[in-house]
């Protein structure tokens, strides 16, 4: 009886652990669908350029790109529940000093705090659900993203909308952020009583693995997988952040309809991550992802082409739903690329090319639409999605000399 209590405890602990990193990935997505919304009516309050924009991206992803890559020593000392509690009152400090902000220049500087809470959170999380997870609950993890993600330029639309103010949003998402605060703040205890039953296991997992970061840097098939990670993260956000610029200052489109297709381009996302997760026991995870950046390709190209305001929406919404799979299907798939004993310290390097990715291939192509035209961001979409395709065909090959050496290390 004793025995059936404890296994019945472990299990609804699990249970409550995933849960609590899904509603931690909702408020790691939230402030991302902000922004491109609110970009617009930001920089001509501010009397800025249009590509200004990079600013704020570079700075965001110095504080990602170092709290990411030194995920482990933080859950080390802070524990995950520390880390999500932490992580989430810094974000949800800069949202809300975003508002208060009386010029650009202080937004900038927040932008280093928001990073840094969201690199944390991000690559421990990831590290956390490879190591104890399936491959379909990381597809429902990055799911949660595409929810928080969806959510934010619904809210911030509706500020625009009723408020006639982009401050509106940064309010409502700061404020969710902090309340979200308190709540891993009161389960830190569960975490630790979930790590000690972990430890008792047997079973090793890629966290068990102390492999020094210098090793890992020695190895070429990481370096390829970061690449990977940098050049997918920046298509995504990319296109996430630039649609609706797009499609209101090049095409005409009505801001309130611009905003729903931003809107619907996460919302696709989402959708893509939820039948993933249902899905990836009957296909292989290889063809997810080939399958995902051939569909991406054909996204982008009917965006590209243009031919009408409906082609363009609904190439702009194939690729938020082709993407979906690619990032957590290349996080789940990190040991088979370089192996098992380097996997670990390589998903909190991946997540930090991700972060930076994520800020200079989006503001590299703004620099490129203020010189030449918006028209250069769909043209951008279809260059960076056969770059991807063809990197990772590469990057399997590698995985395939790798594997005898990996088994027989292990």
């Amino acid at each position: 009886m004793e025995t059936a209590t404890h296994t019945k405890a472990k299990a609804n602990t699990k249970i409550g652990m995933i849960l609590l990193v899904y509603i931690g990935f909702i408020s790691l997505g939230l402030p991302d669908g902000l922004l491109g919304v609110a970009w617009p009516t930001m920089r001509a309050g501010f009397g800025i350029p249009l590509d200004a924009l990079g600013m704020l991206l570079v700075a965001s992803m110095c504080g990602y790109f170092t709290s990411s890559f030194f995920s482990g020593r933080i859950i080390a000392k802070m524990g995950v529940g520390g880390l999500l509690a932490a992580s989430c009152a810094t974000t949800g400090a800069a949202l809300l000093g975003y508002t208060l902000a009386p010029g650009w220049g202080m937004i900038v500087v927040l932008g280093v705090f928001s990073g840094l809470g969201a690199g944390a959170i991000d690559a421990g999380i990831n590290t956390y659900v490879a190591a104890n997870f399936s491959e379909g609950l990381m597809q429902w993890l990055h799911a949660s993203f595409g929810v928080g993600v969806t959510l934010g330029p619904i809210i911030m639309t509706s500020g625009l909308n009723f408020f006639q103010t982009w401050r509106w949003g940064y309010v409502v998402v700061g404020a969710a952020q902090l309340c979200l605060a308190v709540c891993f703040a009161f389960t830190i205890r569960m975490w630790r009583r979930e790590k000690a039953a972990a430890d008792k296991d047997s079973e090793k997992r890629l966290t068990d693995y102390k492999t020094p970061l210098g090793e890992t840097l020695r190895q070429a098939p990481v370096w390829v997988s970061l690449l990977l990670f940098f050049i997918y993260t920046g298509t995504e956000i990319t296109l996430g952040s630039w649609a609706y610029t797009l499609l209101t200052e090049s095409r005409g489109v009505a801001p309130a309809t611009a905003g729903l297709v931003a809107g619907s381009y996460w919302g696709m996302f989402t959708v893509g991550r939820i039948l993933a997760g249902l899905y990836t026991r009957k296909i292989s995870l290889n063809t997810l992802i080939r399958g995902s950046l051939v569909l991406a390709l054909v996204g982008a190209v009917l965006l590209w082409w243009n031919p009408s305001s409906t082609v363009s929406l609904i190439g702009v919404a194939i690729c938020g739903f082709a993407v979906a799979p690619i990032f957590p299907g290349l996080v789940s798939g990190t040991s088979s690329r370089v192996g098992a004993r380097f996997a670990a310290n390589t998903i909190g390097m991946q997540i930090a090319a991700a972060g930076l990715g994520g800020s200079l291939i989006p503001g590299f192509v703004g620099v490129l639409a203020r010189r030449i035209s918006l028209e250069v961001v769909p043209v951008c979409m279809v260059i960076f999605a056969v770059l991807l395709l063809a990197l990772y065909q590469y990057s399997m090959k590698t995985a395939v000399k790798m594997e005898p050496a990996v088994q027989t290390a292990d």
